[in-house]
């Protein structure tokens, strides 16, 4: 069964290279295998979920070379929570894109595959070398897709993206090259057990490569002062490739998460829990930041772009805290906001396609169609989004202000997440009733006409908060288990000293 672990790196691997030598195929038949693959990496991820349900750690050794040598792939709850909310919203951001928004790039299937091949390495790799190359491939496929459509609008901020995570990837390796030169491995479950014993000048190295290596994780996050590249790269972006984006960030916490608690815990002598104390007050200063920005912006995708850094604030200070019920919170929330600002993504392509010369931008413009179906999904994300009952981001917000315990860190959380989440609600009050309802008289020439595909995916994507409370207590059944996993680092470490399935046996 170990053998199912290679499924999301191969699925997305195959169909991009088939997606590569179909570049003049006609594009329905394009569709018709972007849409199978991603399809199948939802079953795929779903069967390993239900696999890594169990509590059990499963690995699976390339070559059959054992760690800490080897490249190996480690399946946890963790990892397989991050493989399930990724394809479905993948899922959903690919359907969309069929209504028109891959055309003018013949390989938008093939870049759109390889990140998500991409982002299922990270999430599944148990190296920090494979880590970076996980990174690079995601990182290089987001270089083309960002510049999907071409124009100067995309080539700006998507040169400032390049470059940034260029600077990211060298930091990235210069750090592990100093953490490697003292430990003599990059293999993570053996990291934890020999980061422990590293003391005196050495421990002065892999803290610096450590504290340098949260550097990196915190600008793929997005967290302050490394988060202004994100707005408006996120906002220029077409809506399929926005939406997929919401998963970037998580990617740099889950990176956060699983090394931080892993190898620099609280069983990491000299080096344990290593740059939590500075996450906190960052986390809070990047919401606090990212509400800013949604009361500054002038048009729906930057706005949600601000929501983007508002969420990862509000992910990373619970992290930060460090305990179960934060982990779990943290989870909880993580799979809503993430879905949620896909969703929005897609809702304001929609909304900008019905204003004619308006576009998204906060103006009042002529009547848009469609206005009560679009106006509804904006509404529902916007609440969810903010964090108001019924919607999931309400529950999300409330396992995190419960999981903090009184003192002065339940002060300060408490209060910029609740003042942090009135002013996002003005913001959304805002910017909904001037695009929806203060029209002026005419008519809107240049709509285009709501295709079914984007319709059905927009609205999927917003619904999916409905489906979070629905299943609330399942989701947080499995968001405990999960947090209390991730503190629990004994049975990774067990890794090591167990043989595991490779492609030779």
């Amino acid at each position: 069964m170990n053998h199912w672990l290679t499924a999301p790196v191969l699925i997305p691997l195959l169909g991009g290279i088939l997606q590569t030598f179909m570049g003049y195929a006609p594009i329905a038949l394009r569709r018709t295998l972007a849409l199978a693959t991603t399809v199948l990496l939802v079953a795929t991820s779903l069967v390993l979920l239900t696999m890594a349900d169990d509590g059990s750690y499963r690995a699976y050794a390339f070559g059959n070379w054992q760690p800490p040598f080897g490249i190996v792939l480690v399946l946890d709850r963790l990892a397989a929570f991050m493989l399930v909310m990724t394809s479905v919203l993948a899922l959903l951001a690919h359907i969309f894109s069929l209504g028109g928004a891959d055309e003018g790039n013949r390989q938008f299937h093939t870049l759109f595959l390889f990140q998500l091949m991409g982002l299922n390495i990270a999430f599944l790799t148990g190296d920090l070398f494979n880590l970076f190359v996980a990174f690079e491939v995601l990182l290089i496929a987001s270089y083309g897709l960002l510049m999907h459509g071409g124009g100067t609008v995309r080539t700006v901020p998507g040169l400032h993206y390049v470059v940034l995570n260029l600077v990211g990837s060298s930091l990235f390796l210069i750090s592990v090259g100093m953490i490697y030169s003292v430990t003599g491995t990059l293999n993570m479950a053996d990291l934890a057990v020999k980061v422990p014993q590293v003391t005196g000048e050495n421990a002065l190295l892999v803290k610096a490569g450590g504290m340098m290596l949260l550097v990196v994780f915190a600008l793929k996050a997005a967290v302050l002062p490394l988060c202004f590249w994100l707005p408006k790269a996120y906002a220029s972006a077409t809506a399929p490739v926005a939406a997929l984006f919401a998963i970037m960030t998580k990617v740099g916490i889950y990176a956060i998460i699983r090394v931080y608690f892993l190898v620099f815990g609280d069983g990491a002598g000299e080096l344990a829990n290593l740059g939590m104390d500075w996450l906190f007050p960052l986390a809070l200063i990047t919401l606090a930041m990212g509400v800013m920005g949604a009361l500054g912006a002038d048009n729906l995708k930057s706005l949600t772009a601000w929501q983007v850094i508002i969420s990862v604030g509000t992910l990373l200070a619970p992290i930060a805290l460090g305990s179960a019920e934060s982990l779990s919170a943290a989870l909880f929330y993580m799979l809503s906001t993430t879905w949620i600002v896909a969703g929005l993504f897609l809702v304001a392509d929609l909304v900008a396609s019905q204003r004619g010369s308006a576009g998204d931008r906060i103006i009042t413009a002529p009547m848009m169609r469609h206005r009560t179906f679009l106006s509804v999904l904006f509404m529902i994300g916007a609440v969810a989004a903010a964090g108001l009952p019924p919607f999931s981001g309400f529950f999300g917000k409330l396992l995190i202000l419960m999981s903090v315990e009184p003192g002065s860190q339940m002060a300060w959380l408490w209060g910029t997440i609740l003042v942090g989440g009135f002013l996002t609600l003005v913001a959304y009050s805002r910017a909904g009733s001037i695009v929806f309802w203060r029209t002026v008289d005419g008519h809107v020439e240049t709509a285009r006409p709501l295709k079914g595909t984007t319709a059905v995916a927009a609205g999927a994507m917003i619904a999916l908060t409905v489906v979070i409370v629905a299943m609330a207590g399942p989701i947080n059944r499995y968001t405990e288990d999960t947090a209390a996993q991730i503190l629990d680092t004994s049975a990774y470490i067990d890794i090591l000293q167990t043989p595991m399935v490779g492609e030779d046996d």
